[in-house]
């Protein structure tokens, strides 16, 4: 599918089209299904965690396996061994259009759109990995597309369905803290790059179809240890950063609980770019328009790469005693990258991943992952176990289960019980492409460093019209 064609199917991307969550169906009425017969884009590395969570529903049926990586292939086939292999997705779906009942996609960031867009187009409902997508009109053609044609649509984001989570945006939205006004996210991880761009070639692996694995990016020489298979979460050219890959997740609850649109304005205060690579230091400051649960505006500050969280007496917690260098009030500069850890000890240092949301009355602390929310009032935690009792008997949450093999399938078996009738999804694209859309907005800003960029959600441009060349790129044909 070339881009004339793509954008031609996404036709006008002027706004969401947002559905009533019981829209969302596999028109079973139609189908009849009684066990879902899946195939899987993308079978290595987060592809073969998929691939496990979803056959592990017992109305599954894996039909095809795809991966541009024979070895990857191989892996799989030997848990699959009834399955169909192909290499490419585009000759799978042609082939197979009539064999399989939904689609996984599990590639690396730059061909979700493309793989999604074409198994939607045949009519199957799609679960396609975080980000949604690699651009921002692909975000809003995928959701545009799955709205007119009422599919089933999961984005891989399995904290979403986690207990504390949920509990998290419930006890948000009763109103424990009052107003937000301020969200703080961070993540110290390092998918980005500050380095070069290689020089040369290496001799392409025999297993590996590089063509294939660059897709619609632009023809590039492949370098040993730059792309395939895991690094290329770091270069713009397929990847997100972190914000594309941590910030989703802890995007995704503060977003949810306040039930977030898309910003107004965005800014990354990070190096200059270098068109290779993300940079390895981000912080990124949103401003949304109010909603149900904010203050008349949201400010939402996030904070990626070593060092990560920079100070701020927002993120000081009870216990924290300062230690030399330490500040009480302005936010660090980008070239003082001490963290917060660094400059508080003892029991109130920060989760290494976490958001905090700072309200009217009082701020709650969710760490990343598989922790309780937390409350703090001046200076001190407050025992919110009544808040959490009552939110749990209201909405029949059970106790939670800190163990994430038993948890992460969840997010999968909703979309299998989805796609039979029995169940609604909770991220679907309706919601993922927002949610991308706002990363993608931090990205792009991430080529305009300490500029405030304005973003006008209903037309889709930025103000700054030199930013509006990177919502999209070009697809080149292979």
């Amino acid at each position: 599918m070339n881009k004339r064609d793509f954008i031609k199917n996404a036709a006008a991307l002027s706004t969401f089209v947002l559905l009533p969550s019981g829209l969302w169906s596999c028109k079973k009425e139609e189908k009849n299904l009684t066990r879902l017969r899946t195939a899987h884009i993308g079978v290595g590395n987060m592809g073969a965690e998929d691939l496990k969570a979803i056959s592990s529903h017992s109305k599954v049926d894996v039909t095809v396996l795809c991966d541009v990586d024979a070895n990857n292939l191989a892996e799989a086939k030997k848990l699959h061994p009834n399955a169909k292999t192909y290499s490419d997705y585009r000759v799978m779906l042609k082939e197979m259009g009539d064999k399989i009942d939904a689609v996984v996609v599990s590639t690396p960031d730059h061909t979700h759109a493309p793989a999604s867009m074409m198994a939607m187009e045949m009519d199957k409902p799609v679960y396609c990995q975080k980000p949604l997508t690699h651009y921002v009109s692909e975000a809003r053609a995928m959701n545009k597309l799955a709205a007119e044609k009422g599919l089933v649509t999961q984005m891989g984001i399995q904290v979403h369905s986690f207990y504390d989570y949920k509990l998290a945006t419930l006890l948000i939205q009763s109103g424990i803290i009052g107003k937000v006004h301020t969200v703080r996210a961070w993540s110290p991880k390092d998918w980005g790059y500050d380095g070069t761009e290689p020089i040369g070639s290496d001799p392409i692996p025999e297993s590996l179809d590089w063509n294939l694995w660059l897709g619609t990016s632009a023809e590039r020489p492949y370098k040993d240890g730059f792309y395939h298979p895991g690094n290329w979460r770091k270069l713009v050219d397929y990847g997100c950063g972190t914000l594309g890959d941590m910030g989703v997740h802890i995007f995704d609850t503060p977003y949810n609980a306040l039930d977030l649109q898309v910003p107004m304005t965005i800014k990354n205060e990070c190096r200059e770019p270098n068109g290779f690579g993300f940079p390895q230091n981000n912080v990124v400051t949103y401003e949304f328009p109010q909603t149900a649960y904010t203050a008349e505006t949201l400010k939402w500050v996030w904070y990626d790469g070593p060092g990560a969280p920079h100070y701020h007496e927002d993120l000081i917690l009870p216990g924290a005693k300062k230690v030399k260098g330490s500040e009480e009030t302005a936010e660090d500069t980008m070239e003082d990258k001490m963290s917060l850890e660094t400059k508080t000890a003892g029991k109130g240092t920060l989760p290494d991943q976490g958001a905090m949301f700072i309200g009217e009355k009082g701020r709650l602390l969710l760490p990343h992952f598989m922790q309780l929310p937390q409350k703090i009032v001046d200076g001190e935690y407050v025992d919110i176990t009544a808040e959490i009792k009552a939110v749990e008997k209201a909405n029949s949450m059970g106790k939670p289960i800190r163990n994430y093999d038993l948890e992460g399938p969840k997010h999968y078996h909703q979309f299998v019980d989805a796609c039979l009738g029995t169940d609604e999804t909770t991220a679907p694209f309706s919601y993922a492409s927002r949610l991308t859309e706002t990363i993608l907005l931090g990205v792009i800003a991430g080529r305009f460093p300490n500029q405030v960029l304005h973003w006008d959600s209903e037309n889709a441009k930025f103000a700054e019209d030199e930013a509006n060349a990177y919502l999209e790129g070009d697809y080149r044909k292979f």
